[in-house]
């Protein structure tokens, strides 16, 4: 480091100024020239100029150490320190308590300020405490939840359910509930929300407590707390599991500083002067040019300023530097100097190229500072910006993130400055992801939304979920006005949103700059290996969700990111003509299986990787001219075996390291900026936690295997007879330029980024329509009654309006939260993003198939991302934006509805997990008519696989969603099989009626209206047609599926009308009755099978030629006997448990499973030929079963002498929406039919003998005669 006086400069840079130079340098100006340049730039008084001081001492270079030590020494004053501040105890610089003052578990950062719960309610305190006068900390608010922050004594114990505040000498404000709590709680202040900054105040001189949120103040909280000797407070919080915060006690400028209270921590007051001094002459410098022609200095514009090697200049820069330099490694010197400055030569406005200034001041960082000075300087800019940027309050022109959005765009312009950061902090040391998100402002009117959209709308006509009414009228003119103003407001807010969209692109655009090599590796080589590191954080500790990158920054990010690529890859275009367009972007299969990308342990499609490669090491040699070295395949199998012991020692207890192990959280991601939070903090053991195990090496498929952060630009983009990461391309695969393969690697990211937690995070923000929906609703029902409301009944007028009131002020809040929400998340740009990614996701998907077996290589996650990404574009984008409109969505839609149909039984891929997301994503599919329509367009062999595959045998398979599947193509042709939702469920509620039948994912395509598929049902026709023995296993199954269904169905009614009987304890546990609703649900869906096949293809049944019709015919009439006894017998079980109404057992009701016996009993005995009539009457008579009153109970004529007088009878007469005349008379035909036929049975049948009929049925004619042999014990 530097040394006093001007001569001895240890500085890299002083050799312009050294003995040896000396002549030569002030030859360049004359020493008189010089000396008024120094004096002007290094004044001795206060006020800088032109020296006015005719006898002024000459100032030269070798006096110029000494002069700028004593201009720095002039106003020095002795440091504060803690014990020149009364009223104050601790050490000088304050921070957490980790090694004593906690309670619970806790993530603490490395620099004692950011702390994360990691417990129920876990507590901790400061290490310095005031006793007298006015102190002010500042809190960061990184996450909304339940956390109590505010001050505490020394004598305050706290526990897992007492925290800050719950004990008598302790006081906080907890902005999650908007309250205050001195063990007793009122109402107090607002709620906060993340990027917050709250201020904890307490004047001990008046013994009052105050809380500030982002500077305003809510009012004092307590008063005449405790004070006097003895007793001193501490900051404290106490917060609960996953909420984090940072402090700043004073390290760090105050955000919100408030007059008459200091920082617990002194400001470095001495350096904080001499910096300012020192940026004053470097200021000079820059606005001041030396004239040498007509000796004088010139005034300048500093903006202009440039490093052109006048050594005059760098001298003087290299003296300023000296002292300026050290000062610049300090935290709060930078926040309150350095990027106050910076942001100053940014204000002038316009775009940020026209500020080159700040690129000349990095570069002299760079000359004129040591490497690890300006590493720090910049790290801890960096650091500040983000803060800055993060905790910033929203306003309507959201300047304050522009400003900071702009600065960091200038500083990552730099190229030396940007790899470094790139290297060194970005992903390292900050929780970088920050910069690309835009928070959502939780308090509408300090957002200024209230002036940007000053009038609010909502949706104010609903269609009522299942039902066809539709209500057709216009939409008023005031109504019309009132959208189009707010809609008018709304692309204001979206046009703001915009420029700081564009902004945070360009910063993606800077980091994935490839064309700067000129000092070493290219910017995106170094993001590509820190964002696939980042990925490995968030891919491979989904258990942990401490460790998980916000999924709120990950929406953010990926649109942002996929705007950059897109730019790149059509800039790579427009170069090379040749490569595709990025709208026909997609992921080659070869980086699935050559291993130059590492897809850490996430599942392929055919399992193990490990396994893939023994298993598949012939093919890939035969497609992919990869050669696996037998030696690598048994290196592999030790590696996960070593893997495995390895976790299960790291999962066996052994005390608190083997904890803080299990615990281990990546760099970047702990408070609200920093990282490193390598702390763990308990209260039985406090012990510095274990690192985490070093990123293992990709799978060594290829000659050369590197880990991630080895690889080289080489490897990536390859070189001359190497195609990096395109390595191995299959035979199939077009030859052809795609775009530069780093590019590929960053998409294949983006694909990974949004199974990660992208597509969550776009479901969970869908609550705040669904809120308006909610109080839109609220409110045309509060607006009904109160017209209908008697005009004597002041009372109930007065509480409706106010109800009003309420909901309108809410909607208002809502709409404009609302408009913010869609501008930033669900905008028409956002919902093309996705899109785009669904389309990748499809043809990377074709391309891997067209591979054969080696597309079992493929990870999982695109298929699950194309699902999921259709499902967001149907269910989360609408109604803002209509899928629809889309460009080419039909097409898309067919495509992946061919992925679908063949994939859902791929041999190829063995992942249950997967396989049943296939299958309910095809179920899904089939619920709405355009996605079936595109079903039904995908090549005629597809769909003849595709139902082959439907109709396999249900056994050893997951097969309720297979046969949902068939109920959806055969709904609307069904008996009586027209409705949306359940007759006796139209005047209940919609909620009630939402309930899940047979899968939860399923529940919405449940109530969409029928939409059949004739085609679809013909090929089924077809298929058990011409294949006998598949009709007859299938139908076997069905037979045996429904057996169980019903017969566990009448079980559980069993056991919960037991329940309900029971005196002492009348209670059913609810999972009960989900199994026993499901239970009847499939009993329902499998008749409703049954009916399409017997409809479709009679002869499986009716056909004796057959050799399985008969014994079929037979079981079928058996269960049909079986559930028409259950079902109608009079004041049985199934009656007394539909009459006690259940919450959860709403679908189980006579009418769906009654009408769907009803319709396999029309088709065999009404609409078959005479041969088929007579064969199924013949076999359901002869059932020992069969009651006819069974039969007269469809129709309301059973014995009715038992009913009870309020008990109705059901009848399908009552049913006449739903059921058609035509299908009364049939079933009126049908009952006629079988009396006839059963009484001239009972005429024919003479009376037999006990003895003669079967021992085991007692139905039948004994037909086995037992013979004895000549055995002697048979004799």
């Amino acid at each position: 480091m530097s040394s006093k006086g001007g001569t001895a400069l240890s500085r890299r840079s002083y050799r312009l100024a050294s003995d040896t130079d000396k002549p030569k340098v002030t030859g360049i100006v004359n020493e008189k020239l010089l000396s008024d340049y120094l004096h002007h730039v290094f004044p001795a008084s206060s006020k800088p100029g032109p020296a006015s001081a005719v006898y002024r001492k000459t100032l030269m270079f070798q006096d110029l150490g000494a002069h700028l030590e004593k201009l720095l020494a002039e106003d020095n004053i002795t440091e504060d320190s803690r014990d020149q501040i009364e009223g104050c105890l601790g050490p000088s610089a304050v921070v957490l308590d980790h090694s004593s003052g906690f309670e619970g578990l806790l993530f603490v950062d490395d620099d004692l300020l950011g702390v994360i719960g990691h417990s129920n309610f876990s507590s901790i305190r400061a290490t310095t405490c005031a006793y007298k006068g006015k102190w002010v900390y500042e809190v960061l608010i990184s996450s909304q939840g339940l956390m109590q922050i505010g001050w505490c004594t020394l004598n305050c114990r706290f526990n897992q359910e007492e925290g800050v505040g719950d004990t008598p000498d302790s006081y906080a404000y907890d902005g999650n509930r908007v309250r205050k709590w001195n063990v007793t709680t009122t109402n107090y202040g607002k709620s906060w929300a993340a990027g917050d900054i709250v201020s904890c105040l307490i004047d001990l001189d008046e013994g009052t407590i105050m809380f500030c949120l982002n500077g305003q103040s809510l009012g004092v909280a307590f008063s005449n707390i405790k004070a006097g000797p003895g007793v001193a407070y501490f900051p404290a919080i106490s917060l609960s599991f996953k909420e984090s915060v940072a402090f700043n006690f004073g390290s760090r400028p105050l955000r919100y500083p408030v007059e008459g209270y200091l920082p617990l921590q002194s400001p470095p007051t001495t350096d904080l002067i001499n910096a300012n001094r020192l940026l004053g002459y470097l200021k000079t410098v820059l606005s001041t040019s030396i004239d040498t022609q007509e000796e004088k200095l010139v005034e300048r514009d500093s903006g202009t300023w440039q490093i052109q090697g006048d050594p005059t200049i760098l001298v003087t820069l290299a003296h300023i530097f000296n002292h300026f330099a050290p000062l610049m490694c300090k935290v709060y010197l930078v926040e309150d100097v350095l990027m106050n400055f910076l942001l100053s030569i940014l204000e002038g406005g316009g775009s940020v190229e026209e500020h080159p200034l700040i690129q000349q001041l990095l570069d002299l960082f760079w000359l004129l500072m040591e490497d690890h000075e300006v590493s720090e300087c910049l790290k801890q800019l960096m650091m500040s910006l983000l803060r800055a940027y993060r905790f910033s309050p929203i306003i309507p022109d959201l300047g304050f993130q522009i400003h900071y959005l702009r600065l960091t765009t200038a500083i990552l312009r730099h190229e030396k400055s940007r790899k470094y950061l790139l290297s060194n902090v970005l992903f390292d040391v900050l929780r970088s992801v920050v910069f690309f998100y835009i928070k959502t402002p939780l308090r509408v009117k300090e957002a200024g939304l209230e002036e940007l959209i000053p009038t609010t709308w909502w949706p104010t006509r609903f269609d009522k979920e299942g039902k066809d009414e539709k209500d057709t009228r216009e939409e008023t003119a005031e109504e019309r006005l009132r959208r189009r103003a707010y809609e008018r407001g709304c692309h204001r807010l979206k046009k703001r949103i915009e420029v700081v969209e564009e902004l945070q692109v360009q910063i993606l655009r800077l980091m994935l700059n490839n064309k700067d090599k000129g000092t070493g590796e290219a910017s995106r080589y170094i993001f590509l290996n820190k964002f696939r590191k980042f990925l490995q954080e968030n891919a491979s500790n989904r258990g942990n969700p401490t460790v998980l990158c916000p999924p709120e920054y990950m929406v953010c990010f990926i649109h942002r990111l996929i705007t950059a690529i897109r730019s790149y890859w059509d800039e790579g275009k427009r170069k090379s003509p040749g490569s595709i367009s990025s709208e026909d972007a997609y992921v080659p299969p070869q980086l699935f299986y050559n291993g130059k990308v590492d897809y850490f342990d996430l599942q392929r499609l055919g399992g193990l990787l490990s396994h893939l490669k023994k298993t598949l090491k012939d093919d890939l040699a035969a497609k992919a001219n990869i050669i696996i070295d037998p030696a690598e395949i048994q290196a592999s199998s030790m590696d996960d075996l070593d893997e495995d012991e390895e976790t299960g020692a790291a999962q066996r207890p052994s005390g608190a390291v083997a904890m803080g192990g299990a615990l281990a959280r990546p760099s970047w991601l702990s408070s609200p900026t920093l990282g490193r939070a390598n702390r763990f903090l308990s209260t039985a053991a406090v012990s510095l936690m274990t690192p985490r195990r070093p990123l293992a090496p990709p799978e060594k498929v290829k000659v050369r295997t590197l880990a991630v952060e080895q690889r080289t630009e080489e490897d990536i983009e390859g070189s001359h007879g190497n195609d990096g990461l395109l390595l191995g391309r299959p035979l199939d695969e077009p030859d052809q330029p795609i775009t530069e393969k780093s590019l590929l690697e960053i998409l294949d990211g983006v694909v990974m980024m949004y199974n990660l937690s992208v597509h969550q995070q776009l479901g969970k923000m869908v609550v705040v329509s669904d809120d308006v929906h909610e109080y839109a609703v609220a409110l045309k029902d509060t607006e009904e009654k109160i017209a209908r409301c008697p005009s004597r009944r002041l009372d109930i007028l007065e509480e409706l309006q106010k109800s009003q009131k309420v909901f309108a002020e809410k909607l208002n809040h809502l709409s404009r939260r609302l408009a913010w929400i869609n501008a930033t998340i669900y905008s028409k740009e956002k919902m093309l993003d996705v899109y785009w990614l669904l389309k990748v996701c499809i043809r990377t998907i074709e391309h891997s198939d067209s591979t054969g077996s080696l597309f079992a290589f493929m990870p999982e996650f695109y298929l699950n991302v194309a699902m999921n990404s259709y499902s967001a574009l149907k269910n989360y984008f609408s109604p803002s934006n209509c899928m629809e409109e889309l460009p080419g969505y039909e097409e898309t839609l067919t495509q992946l509805a061919a992925i679908l149909a063949k994939h859902f039984a791929d041999p190829r891929i063995i992942g249950t997990d997967i396989k049943d997301s296939l299958m309910q994503a095809l179920a899904s599919y089939v619920c709405y008519p355009q996605s079936l329509r595109a079903v039904e367009k995908i090549p005629e062999d597809q769909r003849m696989a595709m139902m082959r595959n439907l109709l396999a045998p249900y056994e050893q398979r997951p097969w309720a969603q297979t046969n949902w599947i068939l109920v959806r193509l055969w709904r609307g042709c069904g008996f009586g099989y027209r409705y949306t939702r359940l007759p006796h469920l139209l005047k209940t509620k919609p909620e009630d009626a939402n309930l899940p039948s047979l899968q939860r994912d399923l529940s919405i395509a449940s109530f969409q209206k029928p939409c059949p598929s004739l085609l679809l049902q013909r090929h089924m026709a077809e298929l058990l047609s011409q294949d006998k023995d598949m009709a007859a296993s299938f139908l076997n199954s069905v037979l045996n599926q429904l057996n169980w269904a019903f017969s566990e169905f009448i079980g559980m009614i069993q056991e919960i009308q037991q329940a309900a009987e029971r005196p002492e304890r009348n209670f059913v546990d609810t999972r009960q009755l989900k199994v026993c609703a499901t239970c009847f649900d499939l009993s329902v869906s499998l008749l409703r099978v049954l009916e399409m096949t017997i409809t479709l293809v009679p002869e499986i049944f009716l056909d004796w030629t057959r050799p399985s019709a008969e014994l079929l015919l037979r079981r079928l009439a058996q269960l049909l006997n079986q559930v028409l006894n259950r079902v109608t017998a009079e004041r049985n079980l199934f009656d007394r448990v539909v009459n006690l109404r259940l919450p959860g057992l709403e679908s189980v009701d006579h009418y769906p499973i009654l009408v769907a016996v009803s319709g396999i009993l029309v088709r065999i005995l009404v609409d078959s030929d005479k041969q088929g009539i007579s064969r199924a009457a013949s076999v359901l008579l002869s059932d020992p079963c069969f009651q006819l009153r069974s039969i007269q109970y469809l129709l309301g004529e059973g014995d009715t002498g038992a009913a009870s007088a309020d008990h109705k009878h059901f009848s399908l007469h009552t049913y006449t929406d739903y059921i058609s005349t035509e299908e009364e008379q049939k079933v009126e035909q049908m009952l006629t039919f079988l009396t006839e036929e059963s009484k001239q049975a009972a005429a024919s049948t003479a009376p037999t003998s006990e003895d003669d009929l079967c021992p085991i049925c007692y139905a039948h004619s004994i037909s086995a005669i037992f013979k004895p042999c000549s055995h002697k014990s048979c004799k």
